[in-house]
């Protein structure tokens, strides 16, 4: 059930990105739950509503785990999930600016740390998920970019562009270097532990890559930037799982 919890994670990740990404985000207003149309709506492919009935999955399979193993982490996970569902209804309101995009920040957060705490029940259920964070030190500086991500993404709003700049001038601007920079000590951060993290920092390279196409994307479509967006979120579920397990391979200039 805990490997079923992790891959359901991960997809409604990567749901969220395609609603971002071809502006489904408003798609069922500002109410939550919404249930008016659901069924007709999901027959549709509106990307919105299987984005929430993943997440209502999610929660009820929390649930039945947490009933039939109770324990530490299955709480953590039923915890972060109900947490996470709170935010997700604030970030309705940050796309329409009536929220700051902190919480937009806070719900991915909170996201991946409900895809950590099922990979924990899957695979090491006896380290709790404050002694993988204590004991994972890159994923300290994945936090930071997956925070800084979530304004970025919170700031522009809905439908609106970054822009192209030399020196940032507007506050979506500047939150856009700040999750640069925190994207950039994650590079750092894998580089120096490269022997232990080898496929977490390759593919953290091949990150920066998609973000960057990622803004173009923003730039060029704000409210449809495309594929590009769930290819961003799927690139960083396979830095956090390669942090998680710690895949490395050797390599002569790693030694």
């Amino acid at each position: 059930m805990g490997l079923i919890q992790a891959v359901m994670a991960a997809g409604i990740i990567v749901v969220g990105g395609i609603v971002e990404g071809y502006g489904y985000g408003l798609s069922l207003g500002t109410n939550w739950p919404y249930t008016r149309s659901m069924p007709r709506l999901a027959r549709s492919g509106d990307p919105e509503v299987w984005h929430r009935i993943l997440a209502t999955l999610l929660g009820i399979n929390s649930v039945i785990i947490l009933v039939v193993h109770p324990g530490i982490l299955e709480l953590t996970g039923f915890i972060l999930i109900v947490i996470t569902a709170l935010l997700g209804m604030a970030t309705l309101y940050v796309l329409v600016g009536k929220a700051p995009s902190i919480f937009q920040g806070l719900h991915d957060v909170l996201a991946y740390l409900t895809l950590l705490t099922y990979l924990l029940v899957f695979s090491d259920p006896h380290m709790g998920l404050l002694g993988l964070l204590l004991t994972r030190t890159p994923l300290h500086s994945f936090f930071l970019a997956i925070f800084m991500g979530g304004v970025v993404t919170g700031q522009r709003g809905f439908q609106k562009p970054i822009g192209h700049f030399v020196v940032p001038r507007t506050s979506s601007q500047w939150v856009w270097v700040v999750h640069g920079l925190a994207a950039l000590l994650l590079i750092v951060t894998l580089g120096f532990y490269a022997s232990e993290y080898t496929a977490a920092f390759f593919a953290a390279l091949a990150q920066v890559g998609v973000g960057f196409l990622s803004y173009e994307s923003v730039n060029a479509s704000a409210s449809k930037p495309g594929a590009v967006i769930p290819l961003h979120q799927l690139m960083t579920i396979l830095v956090a799982v390669s942090i998680f397990y710690a895949w490395s391979f050797r390599l002569p200039l790693l030694g």
